[in-house]
């Protein structure tokens, strides 16, 4: 008797300790997710008038909402910027309750001066698209598939596509490198992407003084028993070991929220596959605005190399 007390109180403080990670790191309220994310914090201050230029400037631009149907049923919205036909197309994929606008307002105006077409995404559970689940990239990484698929559907079979993530997003697209990604996907563009879905939860856990064990337990039985995932299913550094595209992997020394050497785990899985940038000062997803000359000839570089 006393063991099944014991066992149903430790069940019940799995499930509400679960059900509580679950609404804190991956639940996804509909309410004001279309709302555009406000910089917020020191490390933007420097940056906030060329942030509100370059973000003006992608919202005056004309573009086309374009959606498609997910693996599992979910309706995916994303802003389609035509340049030019048959030019390659960017995909981008933005970070962890943000938005395309603004975590590629600057990339953005990089891939107009390309020549690109570019497909910003509304993540699953952000913006116009369906979802009530973040899950870090482990189901967001067969989006990458579906918007794939729907690019060579739309514009054609020879379409060379770079694809583009930030944070969350960079890690989602790493994630997809080891799946069946069409050799239409000539390269990938990581931007301050975390080295797993659990190592970026007991970071986060440890600055809010959860103990490792709460952070890694709850969370996992939170995205197992609500989330419908399993948090160690997948993540960058094994994804990347069977890669088979370049990468190019961009992240800020000063990287507050992930630590610039997550990427340099990542780097060390497959060096012959990925090539690695850090920009001194650079706090987390601003590379772009503490050195933009650079992080230009950096990425202008190898879309060169790696587009026929």
């Amino acid at each position: 008797m006393i063991f099944l007390v014991v066992l149903c109180l430790a069940l019940a403080l799995l499930l509400g300790g679960g059900c509580y990670a679950y609404r804190v790191a991956f639940y996804s309220p509909k309410a004001g997710r279309e709302d555009l994310p406000v910089h917020k914090g020191k490390q933007y201050e420097p940056h906030l008038a060329e942030i509100a230029r370059l973000l003006q400037t992608i919202l005056d631009r004309p573009c086309e909402l374009v959606s498609v149907t997910s693996y599992d049923g979910l309706t995916l919205w994303g802003r389609y910027y035509h340049v030019s036909d048959g030019a390659p197309l960017d995909i981008a994929f933005h970070g962890y309750r943000s938005a395309g606008l603004t975590d590629f307002c600057g990339g953005a105006e990089i891939s107009r001066e390309m020549g690109h077409n570019l497909l910003l995404v509304d993540q699953r559970a952000h913006g116009k698209s369906q979802g009530r689940t973040i899950s870090f990239g482990i189901k967001e990484r067969y989006d990458v598939l579906g918007w794939v698929d729907y690019a060579l559907e739309r514009f054609g079979p020879e379409t060379q596509i770079l694809l583009y993530g930030i944070s969350m997003g960079a890690s989602t697209v790493l994630m997809a490198s080891e799946l069946p990604l069409p050799e239409n996907v000539k390269g990938i563009v990581a931007d301050c992407p975390y080295s797993s879905p659990v190592k970026i939860i007991l970071t986060v856990g440890r600055r809010m003084r959860i103990p490792a064990w709460a952070a890694a337990v709850f969370s996992w039985a939170g995205a197992k028993v609500y989330g419908g995932f399993d948090l160690l299913e997948a993540d960058p550094v094994r994804a990347v070991k069977n890669a088979k595209v370049p990468i190019l992997l961009i992240h800020g020394e000063s990287d507050g929220f992930v630590p610039c050497d997550m990427s340099a785990d990542i780097q060390r899985a497959n060096p012959q596959k990925v090539y690695r940038c850090t920009f001194p000062g650079a706090d987390h997803g601003i590379s772009f605005l503490v050195d933009p000359d650079r992080y230009r000839h950096i990425v202008k570089d190898f879309s060169d190399k790696v587009l026929t």
